[in-house]
């Protein structure tokens, strides 16, 4: 007989819905019970009995805890610039890769460190007006979806809302609508709401302007991930067109982004250090270089000698090809990447228990485990690592 498990928070989005419930099945498989969302789904099928049996390996051969912290350790010990990327873990896991960071120097950058950068840089250079889902959902007369639909990549969104899909309050800005890039759709979109003409303006551009300016509440929803390599340039943009509204009636944005973890690993560096990622803790100081920082950039110039990738939510992001050394400390589907050291770890809300901070930023939901689980956190492999190197020298 199965056993249902909820309500469950699902960690494998940051939306971290709390109105499911899990079905553990007699051989420790698990399926989503309460909801149809693919994403969620999808993830779950990465997860069996065979979790809890998985070994740490070192160069490819099992090998027992003990022994693969130590051999990390003495690869950590040994590089000169360590990049720590990927990051997917839970704030738990984030405190302890900040304390590792700092007694190594290491600098870190999430997967797709690119796209949660953009809303931060925009955040640093002109500030921005933010809301949350439950003002969303109780509030807002308009909802003004930038770029499309986010249903493909957060399937649970309108749910989420309070909204249906055809709800005459949602108003869609598609991609490429009229021939229009996103920078040069959000900057037309500024300039009709300030009131200035705009004559190259299509006329989606005009009606939503329009709507917008009527609206009582109206939230302006974009994914951060789909504005391109100058998205920061298009969330100025938004966030002129909310502080236009704001002077006479009620707007916020609502950024959906920061998944596996990356948004709560940065929020957690920013309380702790002063700074987000992308930061260094080294001979000079902290340093926070958002462009330089970038962990592709890095790889490519070869300005790092190890990595360290952390993965705990499933098998992507895997990490990057390449020559560097690399410990993986990840789901146990990641055992078959090349990696000097593979240390499986638990996933929290499957596994162990934990906490993420929730796409809108001001809510940290609690995890918790599925099933048992052997498996140590990311916490606890890197607290023994941080252990295992010793004090600063």
């Amino acid at each position: 007989m199965n056993d249902v498990t909820g309500p469950w928070t699902c960690p494998f989005c940051p939306l971290l819905c709390d109105s499911f419930g899990v079905d553990v099945g007699p051989h420790g498989a698990l399926s989503l019970a309460g909801s149809d969302c693919p994403r969620a789904a999808a993830a779950l099928t990465r997860f069996s009995d065979k979790a809890a049996v998985s070994s740490p390996a070192v160069l490819g051969r099992p090998c027992d805890l003990e022994t693969a912290v130590a051999k990390a350790a003495a690869l950590l010990a040994a590089s000169r610039q360590p990049l720590f990327g990927g990051l997917g873990t839970d704030a738990a896991g984030a405190r302890a890769l900040y304390t590792l960071a700092c007694a190594t120097g290491a600098i870190c950058d999430p997967a797709q460190g690119s796209a949660l950068m953009q809303g931060v840089r925009a955040l640093q250079d002109r500030g921005g007006f933010s809301t949350t889902l439950a003002e969303l959902r109780t509030r807002a007369d308009l909802v003004l979806c930038f770029g499309g639909l986010p249903a493909a990549r957060y399937p649970e969104f309108f749910a989420r809302a309070g909204l249906a899909k055809d709800d005459a309050r949602v108003l869609v800005l598609a991609e490429g609508a009229d021939g229009a890039d996103h920078f040069d759709a959000a900057s037309q979109l500024a300039a009709l709401v300030e009131g200035r003409p705009v004559p190259c303006a299509a006329a989606p551009l005009r009606a939503a302007a329009a709507r917008l300016q009527a609206a009582r509440y109206a939230v302006l929803v974009y994914e951060t991930a789909q504005l391109g390599p100058h998205g920061a340039l298009v969330i100025e943009m938004l966030q002129r067109t909310v502080a236009t509204l704001n002077r006479r009636t009620r707007a916020a944005a609502l950024a959906l982004g920061g998944a596996d973890g990356a948004a709560t690993v940065n929020q957690v560096f920013t309380w702790l250090s002063g700074l987000p990622l992308r930061s260094r803790a080294g001979v000079h100081g902290l340093e926070h270089e958002p462009l330089s920082f970038d962990a592709v950039r890095l790889c490519a110039d070869g300005a790092v000698d190890l990595l360290l990738w952390v993965a705990s939510f499933g098998t992507e992001p895997a990490p990057p090809d390449g020559v560097l050394p690399r410990i993986v400390l990840g789901h146990p589907m990641l055992a078959a990447a090349a990696a000097d050291v593979f240390i499986p770890v638990a996933t929290p809300g499957i596994g162990s228990d934990g906490h993420l901070f929730r796409t809108d930023g001001v809510v940290l939901m609690p995890l918790h485990a599925v099933r048992a689980d052997t498996l140590p956190t990311v916490a606890d492999v890197l607290r023994r690592l941080s252990s295992a190197l010793g004090p600063p020298q």
